[in-house]
């Protein structure tokens, strides 16, 4: 059979420059690393973490050599979780009926872009998701847009991850909701205030304090659980990543955001729980001691805008695992997507009188540091 694809490859640019194409911050804005295209799928790549050091003493001159000071590191999992494909069929009959009219080359071009497109957004997506479910803590009121009068809300993000020890290559990434009330602060499009005509003139949002703030089109929401009147059970340290709850009823899911009586911050679950028990928080835990019988109040449905050092989540790609004696498919050809810089693999398996094509790309997301990160709600 002929070559059906590599003289596509101009054409197929060409279309991803013509269909739709959602804001992908969150791919832009996150760590890829190479070594992780090496894990088979759904095999475990353990990422290590050294601890913090509360080791210290003084230094007093002596003779004597320094004992040994062991640290547990600890690790998080990062495993290649998804290899998925996005198809579309054309028969003969199909293929004369399309070039007697606009072409079935400009239209299959287009389905590949299509294709291309429905991955990355999936990808987009479960980066999103990632973030939402380990984040460190949150901020802001659920259900309310953020920027509706100032920048406190990315001044507060900022205290959190400082006060967390994230390191530079921060990342603000929210909703164009959100975007359109960042765009309407007059101290970003005055340019005596801003310093810049480019929020004004071409709607680029500038770095915010130390942010470099963009939009997706896949932040997610979170649909809070069932659970209410829950008190906190027992002691609880400051750094505990566990939160012992009863009286209460209901579930309390991944996701949800717990306010604690004589508390200010807000913390994400990780773990949830279906009836009284313990849930689980992101590293670095609570910021203050609890004591038994103080109120847990599970804050509302909201969408995830989300703050980030760029280190501390990880996203691996690569193409899927194809025998070494290769398949069924006649051709074969990989595509840079010019938008993301993700690599995609478009075959074409051959039919009784028709033929499919699939765009295929495997990936897997791990939050490997949740202390770097948190939610701004909206």
């Amino acid at each position: 059979m002929s070559n059906t694809l590599t003289g596509l490859i101009p054409d197929i640019y060409r279309a991803l420059d013509v269909v739709s194409q959602e804001p992908t911050a969150f791919i832009d804005s996150v760590t890829r690393d190479s070594s992780a295209d090496m894990v088979p799928m759904n095999a475990t790549m353990i990422v290590p973490q050294a601890p913090s050091n509360a080791n210290g003493g003084d230094v007093t001159p002596a003779m004597a050599l320094p004992a040994a000071v062991y640290q547990t590191i600890g690790n998080k999992p990062f495993a290649f979780t998804k290899a998925r494909y996005m198809p579309f069929s054309w028969t003969g009959s199909e293929q004369r009926a399309m070039n007697s009219g606009p072409g079935f080359l400009t239209l299959k071009q287009a389905q590949i872009a299509q294709a291309i497109r429905a991955l990355r957004n999936e990808i987009e997506s479960d980066i999103a998701v990632a973030i939402r479910l380990a984040a460190s803590r949150a901020y802001g009121v659920a259900g309310t847009t953020p920027f509706a009068n100032d920048l406190s809300d990315p001044a507060n993000l900022v205290k959190i991850l400082t006060d967390n020890g994230a390191p530079g290559d921060r990342h603000l990434t929210i909703d164009t909701t959100a975007g359109v009330n960042l765009r309407k602060l007059t101290q970003l499009t005055n340019v005596n205030q801003a310093g810049s005509s480019d929020p004004l003139r071409r709607g680029v949002l500038l770095n915010i304090f130390d942010f470099s703030v963009r939009e997706s089109g896949q932040v997610s929401a979170h649909i809070k659980g069932t659970g209410a009147s829950y008190v906190v059970n027992g002691s609880h340290a400051i750094g505990s990543t566990s939160l012992a709850i009863k009286a209460g009823s209901g579930t309390v899911v991944a996701g949800d955001v717990l306010s604690l009586q004589n508390d200010t911050n807000k913390y994400v679950v990780t773990t949830g729980v279906s009836a009284p028990g313990t849930v689980e928080i992101a590293a670095p835990g609570l910021r203050q001691a609890h004591v038994d019988g103080e109120t847990v109040t599970i804050g509302n449905n909201y969408v995830g805008n989300a703050a980030y050092s760029r280190s501390a989540v990880l996203l691996g790609t690569r193409l899927p695992d194809m025998p070494t004696e290769g398949d069924l498919s006649v051709d074969q050809m990989v595509i840079t997507d010019p938008v993301t810089g993700l690599s995609f693999r478009v075959l074409a398996y051959p039919g009784d009188h028709m033929i499919t094509y699939r765009v295929e790309i495997a990936w897997g997301v791990s939050v490997i540091k949740p202390e770097h990160t948190a939610l701004l709600l909206g």
